[in-house]
């Protein structure tokens, strides 16, 4: 097929070097075409497109079943509060013996004032100073047991909530949206169906700003630069052919190699490259895999 499209080509260009066309290469008009496949597994809903509809980009157009995913989000946000309400409150938990260690440093400096006034023995404050350091180590390891045991649920409720926010991403892509502004070309599922990851839903395309994929031969490539303007010439079959304004947006930097049927004078006519027009299809009478000319 492409050797048969190669052979037209440059017979074109064959035609129209000797004056009789007056267009210098021919193609086929494209388009940016997008196939829009399912990303979540299920049973679609709803689906509420038909070919030669026209979307934004961004329409939601179909929803695949969401239940299974919006009841484990619920289950993964009461997991989450669960943990939250299983942290300790450490200054409820600390204040006892927070409160044992104020009696005791009070204690402490009243058996210092006593011997100090040789109204008690040494043994008496050294006592109260070793009650005093054991339960400063009593509070420092109770701390740091509140403390792990609190990362740790923080910890899991970070897990839980990362969790439940790729639940959410997958809610998000049981709505189908369309991802370009375009036009359906094809539909290939229908309301009802099951569908799975990667199954193709429906082919949408940017019919308002089409390319011409021509080719020319090596000599004329000379004369071409991107940003180039031309004329392009669709060929609306018995309605004759219509002229637009074109801009050659690309070149192919390697040659491509014609059939080798193909004889011409210059044997460098036997290497065409490839050449892309932007066009803009006001009016929307070009339609993609027709056949255009382009006048350089």
């Amino acid at each position: 097929m492409r050797n048969i499209f190669l052979l037209l080509t440059v017979w074109a260009f064959m035609a129209c070097s000797s004056g009789d066309d007056g267009y210098d290469a021919t193609g086929m008009f494209e388009a940016t075409e997008v196939i829009v496949s399912a990303e979540q597994p299920g049973k679609l809903l709803r689906f509420d497109i038909t070919e030669g509809d026209r979307l934004d980009s961004g329409r939601q157009v179909g929803l695949v079943d969401t239940v299974q995913l919006y009841l484990r989000a619920r289950q993964l946000g009461a997991t989450k509060e669960s943990y939250a309400s299983s942290r300790p409150d450490i200054s409820k938990q600390l204040a006892a013996t927070r409160q044992q260690l104020e009696k005791a440093e009070a204690e402490r400096r009243r058996y210092e004032a006593l011997v100090r006034d040789n109204a008690a023995n040494r043994k008496t404050l050294d006592d109260a100073e070793n009650n005093v350091r054991v339960l400063r180590r009593q509070l420092d390891a109770q701390l740091s047991t509140l403390g792990n045991s609190t990362n740790s649920l923080n910890r899991q409720m970070d897990a839980t909530e990362i969790q439940r926010m790729q639940v959410a991403d997958m809610l998000e892509k049981c709505h189908v949206k369309s991802p370009i502004t375009g036009t359906v070309l094809e539909k290939y599922a229908e309301a009802g169906e099951y569908v799975t990851t990667g199954k193709p839903l429906f082919k949408v395309a940017d019919v308002n700003d089409m390319e011409l994929r021509a080719y020319v031969a090596a000599p004329e490539l000379t004369s071409l630069k991107i940003g180039q303007r031309v004329k392009v010439y669709a060929d609306l079959g018995d309605s004759g052919r219509k002229e637009y304004p074109g801009v050659i947006t690309w070149i192919a930097d390697k040659a491509e190699f014609t059939p080798k049927t193909i004889q011409t004078r210059d044997e460098r006519a036997n290497l065409v490259y490839a050449v892309k027009i932007s066009v803009k299809n006001d009016g929307g009478l070009i339609k993609i895999g027709m056949y255009g000319d382009v006048k350089f």
